[in-house]
């Protein structure tokens, strides 16, 4: 190519492109990606190493080229494009909430928001967010659309396009979301699927990062069911020099799928990977303890047969005492008591609260990266 920009103004041109993006966005590199859009249908070079952004007067060093990409697995992404997310979600946080400057980034956009299963955290984090930073969010119940039952996904996927500049879909097939990712022109992100819950990950990363100063080296001892939420871990923490020691009752295990890219990632990384039906060996030495619902959204019938099989899962004081000296503990919330006791739950070690709160910056933070040029001014913090 000729250039390291083209635009194609033939509408007839633009819909064959618009259909080879979308069949080829998820195989491109970090560097090369596609943009694709009612005006015009661009792919750009891949970004020079030595490009620099400056804001403030201060050069900035940006090597990660987010937009236009999907969110749906944090499998997808590396290293530094995790790093750069989590770096835009101090940056927003800092520039937002400690200087109080006001930053329309996402004025004139909209957000469609489709949620098959109820959510506090999700839902407010993402219409708040998205709200401050001068967009438009459309939230989007069962009793709004019911996916690939009144509407295929395709046809779904293709209104929603025409309408929003991104979908945050909540549901409970993840190959749904893949259906939506392939399907759409614009950007689509997991808000929670049953395999992954990347939001959530990055969310508990920033705020590891705040606490400790760095993620390098921690050890993350995940006790309770092996759901979304380690499938998500498992599929980032390596790639930031993290351990992870994963205590789940015989039955409810990993995926086996996710076990051997995990395996993978550890390799390459030379990280530490073990899984266990011990919750103290899972806690011994750990830094951050962490644990989740046991019965999630459409799995009420299990309740019985739940509750029996995680007996001696629920993260007490005793379960502390054999962890790191420095430990803190992580819960995505709603919590219920027998999951963890209320004397870690409310222990000045506990980071649930903080946890939380970064749902908003790290949300917001993911829909700047997909949607905008947007570059950090903060400098970027040591992970």
């Amino acid at each position: 190519m000729g250039s390291d920009l083209m635009v194609i103004h033939s509408p007839t041109l633009r819909l064959k492109a618009r259909t080879v993006c979308t069949k080829k966005k998820k195989s491109l590199s970090a560097n090369i990606y596609w943009r694709c859009n009612a005006q015009a249908t661009r792919m750009r070079a891949p970004l020079s190493v030595a490009g620099v952004w400056k804001r403030s007067g201060q050069p900035l060093q940006n090597k990660v080229q987010l937009k236009g990409r999907d969110l749906l697995t944090l499998k997808n992404f590396t290293g530094e494009e995790i790093k750069y997310m989590l770096w835009l979600s101090a940056d927003l946080k800092f520039r937002i909430k400690q200087k109080g400057e006001y930053l329309p980034l996402l004025q004139g956009k909209s957000l469609g928001m489709i949620f098959e299963k109820r959510s506090t955290r999700t839902r407010l984090s993402t219409e708040t967010g998205f709200a401050l930073l001068g967009g438009h969010p459309c939230f989007l119940t069962t009793q709004d659309i019911h996916l690939g039952v009144n509407e295929s996904l395709t046809d779904t996927a293709r209104v929603l396009s025409s309408m929003t500049d991104a979908v945050l879909a909540r549901v409970y097939k993840q190959s749904d979301l893949d259906i939506l990712a392939k399907e759409a022109s614009i950007p689509i992100i997991n808000g929670l699927s049953d395999l992954y819950h990347p939001i959530q990950i990055l969310a508990d990363y920033l705020t590891l990062q705040e606490h400790y100063g760095s993620l390098k080296g921690l050890t993350l001892s995940w006790i309770g069911d092996g759901n979304n939420i380690l499938h998500s871990i498992m599929m980032s923490a390596a790639k930031f020099g993290m351990h992870i020691q994963a205590a789940t009752p015989k039955g409810y295990d990993p995926d086996p799928n996710i076990i051997k890219v995990a395996e993978q990632y550890a390799k390459e990384n030379s990280t530490k990977l073990s899984l266990t039906n011990d919750p103290l060996e899972a806690a011994r030495g750990g830094n951050v303890l962490i644990t989740d619902t046991w019965i999630s959204m459409g799995q009420e019938e299990e309740k019985k047969k739940r509750l029996k099989a995680f007996q001696g899962y629920q993260v007490t004081m005793k379960t502390a005492k054999v962890a790191a000296s420095d430990w803190t503990f992580l819960h995505c919330l709603p919590r219920k008591p027998e999951e963890v006791d209320d004397e870690v739950f409310y222990s000045p070690r506990s980071l649930v609260f903080p946890e939380a709160e970064n749902r908003k910056w790290t949300i917001m933070a993911v829909m700047v990266a997909l949607l905008t040029d947007y570059s950090p001014q903060l400098q970027k913090p040591k992970f």
